[in-house]
């Protein structure tokens, strides 16, 4: 018969190897985590979100199979600055690259990227023990310290431009612009479709951790390409030319894309796997902002608001609308908190975990975003519950967003109250952000 001192030393010697078993269970069971973001693409462009002339049956199926969020702003109206506040969870202004309203050619602009002085999310989610993929659109920056390499991920594919040539893969200055991991590469095809091919292998290969993997389509972004046009010539602008009908081949390819994705994921991940897509911005030229006031650039609802949505099979149920406010660096939030991952105490987030919300903990959680332009537009915004404080260069506003999504009735003689808190609290906000940058 053994004494209790001999089980107490046994289990002494034992619990270090007892805790590595409960981290590997806990490594195992941890989801998969995928963001999908797509690029320019506005709030009605998905005929689950009102398009009329061509239909979206895979992504409206996705939003179908988890909860669809109504509400869903970018962090800025405009690539570069979104970008930023998802890979570090912050509002862009905190972030010098997120200045950039966006990254462009210019000699000034390519000093600028993101950098490990400010930890990304896939540097985080590397750190808490996730394999991590970058496909589609970087914009953060062409030196080699901003590559995506650099940047926590362990595998790269796609452009570091702000768009590129769908079928001749030239992106600014009509350079070629496809990368695998550092390595110009030379793939035939039509961009998205080479994604999500990209995208799907990803997937499918062996993986010895819980993976995060960003999927960040330059579609519907210009130039306006479908699979069966040619090449732009370098001589012409990249937002020329154009149709609804090409738009909507490229929406279609998209639509395609992300319904092959999901298909790679269901029968043996689908369970393990969260999907979240969303998009960078509104939308341009041929976009459907579904019926909100003004476009991309500006901080007018149509520049802002995004489709976006979530499923999580077995966790999440089907067929939910959320009211809820979300904005861009809460899904850098939540995945973060999925995965079981701290974010560094230097680098706070600004985003908030909507776990809660997903799984209907919680119905909804007090949320006050703001946004600012200075480069192209000089614009202000601050959202609040349903009241919108918003400055442009003609002037203020104050909205109520519960009855006037489209920002047609201007409140602020009637609400100075409202009016006058919201701007307080923009101007105690702005004081905590970097300085603009000027053009």
């Amino acid at each position: 018969m053994f004494s209790l001192t001999y089980y107490l030393k046994r289990s002494i010697l034992l619990f270090p190897f007892m805790l590595l078993a409960v981290y590997s269970k806990s490594q195992s069971q941890r989801p998969n985590i995928i963001y999908i973001m797509t690029d320019d693409m506005g709030y009605g462009d998905l005929s689950g979100y009102g398009r009329k002339d061509y239909r979206t049956p895979n992504l409206d199926k996705l939003a179908s199979q988890g909860m669809k969020f109504v509400n869903a702003y970018s962090a800025g109206p405009l690539c570069t600055p979104t970008r930023t506040a998802f890979m570090t969870g912050r509002y862009p202004a905190r972030t010098p690259v997120g200045l950039m309203e966006p990254l462009t050619t210019s000699k000034r602009d390519s000093a600028y990227g993101l950098t490990a002085d400010y930890p990304s999310i896939a540097t985080l989610m590397k750190a808490g023990g996730y394999e991590t993929a970058l496909i589609g659109k970087w914009h953060l920056g062409v030196l080699p310290r901003h590559s995506p390499i650099k940047n926590g991920y362990d595998y790269f594919f796609g452009i570091h431009s702000g768009a590129a040539d769908y079928i001749s893969h030239k992106g600014d200055s009509r350079k070629p612009d496809l990368y695998e991991n550092d390595v110009l590469v030379n793939s035939e095809g039509y961009l998205t479709d080479l994604l999500t091919q990209k995208a799907v292998t990803y997937i499918k290969q062996k993986h010895n951790k819980p993976f995060f993997l960003s999927i960040t389509y330059t579609a519907p972004h210009w130039p306006w390409q479908g699979p069966d046009d040619q090449p732009y010539a370098d001589s012409v602008n990249f937002r020329d030319g154009g149709s609804p009908a090409i738009y909507a081949a490229m929406m279609k390819s998209l639509d395609d894309g992300v319904g092959n994705i999901i298909n790679a994921l269901d029968g043996h991940l689908s369970n393990q796997t969260i999907v979240i897509f969303t998009n960078d911005n509104g939308g341009e030229k041929f976009s459907d902002n579904g019926g909100l006031a003004n476009a991309k650039g500006t901080l007018w609802e149509g520049g802002i608001r995004v489709p976006a949505f979530v499923r999580w099979t077995g966790i999440i149920n089907p067929g939910t609308i959320a009211k809820q406010v979300v904005i861009t660096m809460d899904w850098t939030a939540t995945i973060l908190a999925a995965g079981g991952i701290k974010s560094q105490q230097e680098f706070p987030l600004d985003g908030i975990d909507l776990m809660p919300i997903l799984t209907e903990k919680e119905k909804t959680l007090e949320r006050t975003i703001y946004w600012r332009t200075f480069q192209r537009t000089k614009q202000k915004a601050i959202r609040m519950g349903e009241w919108k404080y918003l400055q442009d260069e003609k002037g203020e506003y104050l909205f109520n967003l519960d009855t006037d999504p489209g920002e047609k009735n201007d409140l602020k003689a009637t609400q100075q109250t409202i009016f006058n808190q919201l701007k307080m609290k923009y101007g105690n906000w702005e004081k905590t952000v970097l300085q603009p940058i000027p053009l």
